[in-house]
């Protein structure tokens, strides 16, 4: 046996090590491709030129590893190189040489020095940091973004940005529509780790392009793309609460027939009308075999998952027009709630039966008129369907939802005259976006065999077309400047329009400020946006303030549209220590709710309430968020970041100790975090070793719960909630065309004592799985294995 295992492990590690083609992309330093740039090897005479899209593929040689790329007016970059990495090089122009240090270690966090918006890029090597199994665990090294349980029962997830929830943050998928409505329940694990080439974090107010729902920021992810992946990838994962999780990706170039009537016209052509074509597969299954119950309250801690996922996207260009399409389609089935097992067999145990399926797909065309002035026209289009049919005990929910969309943007660009660079762009174009949501909740009987009544209809449909205009200014390296404006109608809340500005000002070459202001919109979701009140007894209800009874069914049609605006500031400082440069920045962000849909937990603990900020007297809603963040590469290949993060949000809601409505911080919120993350890689990129702590500040209990979460039976002061650590570390080990890796996440083993009230009684009054606060799970150990198939030429 043991020398099958040697034999075994021998030919894997001689499979991972197969020679193959380096390949890469060469960038100017304002991050535009250099087509016709250098690349070889350091003391060869082995080298290539870069296509006319940057990229590049050059044969590895024994004598060096070290890979050189030069260009006219440019400082040569050389770096450390391993087969089977793909290398993004980065040129730095002769006039701007001291704006930019580079180093042979790629950062995993990109933050822009001349982009006008806050924005900063998280990429593949900060995703590989840890187990990144899907969008929802991309943010544990961030300290910006949270995410955290919704619930104790179904295993949902929300996302945080300037500590308001995911339902202000627009969440977008190659600036489309991506996480919204009925997929916020677990939209964020429906996007799978493996498939992300990306990650852009815009920081409060954003383009217009994209819409007006962006209130606190956007999120924008980015698929990998066929014209760059491998022929075949596969990353295979299981952690030791057997999760198990199996990713296959690959992209492939199709040869196109060459007509022999363009090769005749070559010569009289001024432009080579170059056809290229690409697809390409990604697919993943996820799964989990085995209840698990830390704290032997007889539910289980995770529900099962089955889920699998398939996407397909192709890329086409023809000259000045290209062509982007992409079409996914998915299954989630979760089975949760009590271990049968551990039931009473007279007993009716509350499971959690939760099914979703989805489709959806986009198409991107554009194309580029004016070469000179980079003239350019795009159409987007995206679809998408989402089918839930959700079961919580008695409680019954079904839905689904179709989604629509287009965006029609024409662009010019113009430089302005003058010694110094000065750009110009204009952006207009026109948008619709479509909602027609079909969502009912109802309660099975106790037998279960048919509908004791229902509780509501929360459909709605909304289709709100728009235009817009986006003018950005540029000024050299020092100033840069976007301001934008839309007029958008919708069918229930009329004309409104949404302002916005970003400027960048760099006095110094080591010192940037930021400022931005704007306006955001959304449409509420009653049950998308609060399903983690579903795996509970606590009813639903409406109030007006004038006095008069409402029916929660009818609670869609008196809801009005969220409205906010949102104000920030930034600085950040480039500060050189010997070779290296410490980054400090420091950030403020204000949002100013005119119009919310407050949830009020604290009005009673057997009851959610619901309002519109604007009838509420002295109604009030706003976030304060401070940031300050410190990076630095103290040694080659050895990284520290430290991030603290406060927040103050509050909102008027129900305090049940002075019998009265007031300004209050929000429940279940913490006011700070604090993230330390420090990675290390040995000079040869043989070993990765990265390490991550989190301390998350204090929060609130709703008014009649105790800090355990224990109804207090009566109401008192209200419970502040004590900080909690986290800490996650991870071991790689590279070779040439694979790699493996070991690590641990919570490993201080924190878990919130009670996630779920009343759990010996699950039908009864008190039962509540929405007061989650803190961790629900303890220390989780996971493996996994990455490999990749080298393209060839």
């Amino acid at each position: 046996m043991k020398r099958l295992l040697l034999i075994l492990v021998s030919i894997g590690a001689a499979f991972c090590m197969y020679a193959a083609d380096i390949k890469g992309v060469v960038l100017d330093d304002k991050g535009e491709v250099l087509p016709g740039a250098n690349v070889y090897w350091r003391g060869t005479t082995v080298g290539v030129t870069t296509d006319p899209d940057g990229s590049f593929r050059i044969p590895q040689v024994k004598e060096t590893d070290f890979l050189v790329a030069s260009f006219i007016g440019y400082r040569a970059d050389t770096v450390l190189v391993k087969s089977g990495e793909e290398q993004v090089m980065v040129l730095v122009s002769d006039l701007t040489l001291d704006e930019v240090t580079i180093t042979e270690r790629k950062a995993g966090v990109v933050k822009s020095r001349v982009a006008a918006f806050n924005t900063e890029t998280i990429g593949v090597d900060e995703l590989c940091k840890a187990a990144c199994c899907n969008l929802s665990e991309a943010f544990e090294t961030n300290a910006s973004v949270d995410v955290a349980y919704s619930d104790a029962a179904t295993g949902a997830k929300q996302i945080k940005l300037l500590g308001l929830s995911g339902t202000y943050v627009q969440l977008l998928q190659e600036n489309t529509p991506g996480v919204r409505g009925l997929a916020q329940n677990f939209g964020l694990e429906y996007i799978p780790g493996s498939w992300m080439q990306s990650i852009q974090v815009s920081k409060g107010t954003s383009s217009v392009i994209n819409g007006y729902e962006a209130v606190s920021g956007q999120i924008n992810v980015e698929l990998l793309k066929p014209q760059t992946q491998n022929p075949l990838s596969i990353n295979l994962m299981l952690n030791s609460e057997l999760m198990g999780e199996v990713n296959i990706e690959g992209g492939w170039q199709i040869p196109l027939k060459e007509h022999d009537h363009h090769e005749e016209h070559h010569e009289h052509d001024t432009h080579c009308h170059h056809e290229s074509l690409y697809t390409g597969l990604m697919a993943h299954y996820g799964g989990s075999f085995m209840p698990m119950d830390e704290n032997k309250d007889g539910f289980a801690d995770m529900p099962l998952v089955q889920n699998v996922n398939v996407a397909n996207r192709w890329f086409f260009r023809h000259g000045d027009y290209t062509l982007i399409a992409f079409a996914r389609g998915l299954y989630d089935r979760r089975r949760g709630g009590q271990i049968v097992e551990k039931t009473a067999p007279a007993t009716n145990p509350y499971l959690i039966n939760l099914n979703t399926w989805r489709v959806e797909g986009f198409l991107k065309n554009g194309y580029v008129y004016d070469d000179e002035s980079g003239s350019s026209i795009a159409l987007i289009t995206s679809l998408s369907y989402h089918n839930l049919d959700n079961t919580y005990g008695l409680r019954n929910r079904r839905a689904h939802q179709w989604n629509a969309y287009l965006n029609g943007i024409w662009q010019r660009n113009w430089e302005g005259r003058g010694e110094v660079d000065n750009d110009h762009r204009l952006n207009a174009g026109v948008s619709v976006l479509m909602d027609l949501c079909y969502d009912w909740l109802g309660v099975y009987n106790t037998a279960q065999t048919g509908y004791a009544s229902a509780i509501g209809d929360f459909s709605h449909l909304d289709v709100t077309p728009g235009i817009f205009a986006e003018y950005a200014y540029k000024y050299g390296e020092q100033l840069s400047l976007v301001a934008g404006v839309r007029a958008d109608w919708s069918p229930h809340y009329g004309f409104f329009f949404t302002p916005r500005a970003n400027i960048r000002y760099s006095p110094f070459e080591w010192w940037t400020l930021r400022a931005s202001a704007g306006m955001g919109y959304r449409t509420p979701y009653v049950l998308a946006d609060n399903a983690f009140v579903l795996p509970s007894s606590r009813a639903l209800k409406f109030d007006r303030f004038d006095g008069k009874s409402m029916d929660v069914s009818h609670m869609t049609h008196e809801i009005g549209q969220e409205q906010a605006v949102n104000t920030g500031v930034s600085t950040t400082f480039y500060i050189p220590l010997g070779s290296k440069q410490l980054q400090l920045s420091a950030e403020y962000y204000y949002t100013h709710f005119l119009n919310s849909l407050i949830v009020d937990l604290d009005r009673d603990p057997h009851a959610v309430y619901f309002y519109n900020q604007q009838d509420m007297p002295n109604g009030k809603s706003f976030a304060h968020c401070a940031q300050v963040e410190a990076s630095i590469e103290v040694l080659r290949g050895w990284t520290w970041t430290a991030a603290f993060r406060w927040t103050d949000i509050e909102q008027t809601t129900f305090n049940a100790t002075t019998n009265q409505f007031e300004l209050r911080p929000k429940a279940l919120t913490n006011r700070y975090k604090g993230v330390i993350t420090t990675s290390y890689q040995t000079p040869l990129k043989k070993w990765q070793f990265d390490v991550t702590a989190q301390f998350n500040g204090i929060s609130r209990m709703p008014d009649g719960f105790d800090a355990k979460g224990d109804l207090m039976g009566g109401y008192g002061t209200p419970q502040t909630l004590r900080w909690y650590p986290q800490l996650m570390a991870q071991i790689t080990k590279y070779f040439r065309t694979c790699s493996v890796y070991i690590g641990a996440e919570n490993m201080t083993n924190f878990r919130q004592d009670n996630p779920i009230i009343g759990a010996d009684d699950p039908y009864g009054a008190n039962f509540d799985a929405s007061m989650v606060w803190g961790p629900i799970t303890g220390w989780k150990v996971y493996a996994g294995f990455r490999w990749s198939l080298d393209k060839k030429d």
